[in-house]
């Protein structure tokens, strides 16, 4: 008998450059969730479920966790629609840009989600504070691999 294993992992980078262009802050991490492998899956059946298409930020501290289905804590006014959806054989990767005033203050997590609100979030990642002061940019790429 043949077993195969199909891994489903991610990698998220998040730049904070300030407003003189300088880049202040680079971390890299992530978890794809319970709900963001069903959702993987039930696209392949059914195209009724709207694409992953916006990112959040958020400020909670609490630990990723495979079962979790929102942020912690989301800033409000940080759910912001990815500006590129790609892929290139097994990776998809998303992009967004946080602009200045938005997703203000101590920055500990972030997630991909469906919906500009609400919705099935497929990643979620916790990470050290990254202050984004109210004049910076925030970029977030993250790539999802299958294999």
């Amino acid at each position: 008998m043949i077993e195969e294993k199909l891994l489903v992992t991610g990698l998220v980078t998040l730049q904070i450059t300030g407003p003189d262009g300088v880049v202040k802050e680079q971390r890299q991490t992530n978890l794809v969730t319970t709900v963001g492998k069903n959702f993987i899956v039930a696209r392949m059946f059914d195209t009724s479920q709207t694409v992953m298409g916006y990112m959040a930020v958020g400020s909670n501290t609490t630990a990723a966790a495979v079962g979790d289905t929102t942020l912690g804590t989301e800033i409000s006014g940080s759910r912001t629609a990815v500006s590129s959806a790609t892929y290139t054989g097994a990776t998809g990767t998303y992009v967004a840009t946080l602009g200045a005033g938005v997703g203000t203050g101590a920055v500990t997590e972030a997630g991909i989600f469906n919906a500009s609100s609400a919705g099935t979030m497929l990643a979620h990642t916790v990470f050290a504070v990254v202050n984004k002061g109210a004049l910076d940019s925030m970029s977030i790429t993250w790539a999802i691999t299958i294999s």
